[in-house]
């Protein structure tokens, strides 16, 4: 038998319905689903020093259990001594078993060491149905060794879905457990 994501068992066997008596879907196929993760960070200092890309992509390949690639410029900036096609930044989009892998240890390992964690806020939405959220620190997640860190850096977390509006996506991201705050 091969390997499912708990939490993609979990979304076919409870989130479906959850969702379709909520929403009265017809259809279990208008059921909004994530279709990827996308986890990006941008590294402005990367302009003097190279090395800083080269240690984002491995603690992001740590980080998500998938390999990093750059990102690159795509136009010159003077004002930042910046170059097109100088690397900048650093991501990974995630689908399938390692997305959800992923969503799982977020939600259960990594936002619980938020000092003075409360919740996430519901305003990262952008009206199409796909959520972004910031994380201030990369220490958070359990895979990075604090010892073997440089700089402390932030990246943000992209969340697709297939819903068609806001409050159908914060559904399916709230049934998946993320945590939002309460109002």
């Amino acid at each position: 038998m091969a390997y499912v994501a708990r939490l993609k068992k979990e979304y076919g066997e409870r989130i479906v319905g959850a969702l379709t008596n909520e929403f009265g879907y017809k259809n279990v196929m208008q059921v909004p689903k994530l279709q990827k993760i996308v986890v990006s960070r941008g590294i402005g200092a990367a302009v003097a020093d190279k090395k800083l890309i080269d240690h984002a992509v491995d603690e992001m390949t740590m980080i998500t259990g998938q390999k990093a690639v750059a990102t690159i410029s795509k136009k010159d900036v003077a004002s930042f001594k910046l170059r097109k096609g100088m690397p900048i930044g650093a991501k990974v989009t995630l689908r399938g078993e390692r997305m959800y892998e992923f969503l799982d240890r977020l939600v259960t390992s990594a936002l619980p060491r938020v000092r003075d964690f409360q919740g996430i806020k519901a305003t990262g939405f952008d009206g199409r149905g796909n959520y972004s959220l910031g994380v201030t620190e990369q220490i958070i997640f359990p895979e990075i060794n604090i010892d073997k860190i440089n700089r402390i850096n932030g990246m943000d977390i992209t969340f697709v879905t297939t819903a068609n509006t806001d409050k159908e996506a914060k559904s399916l991201l709230t049934e998946l457990g993320l945590p939002f705050k309460k109002k």
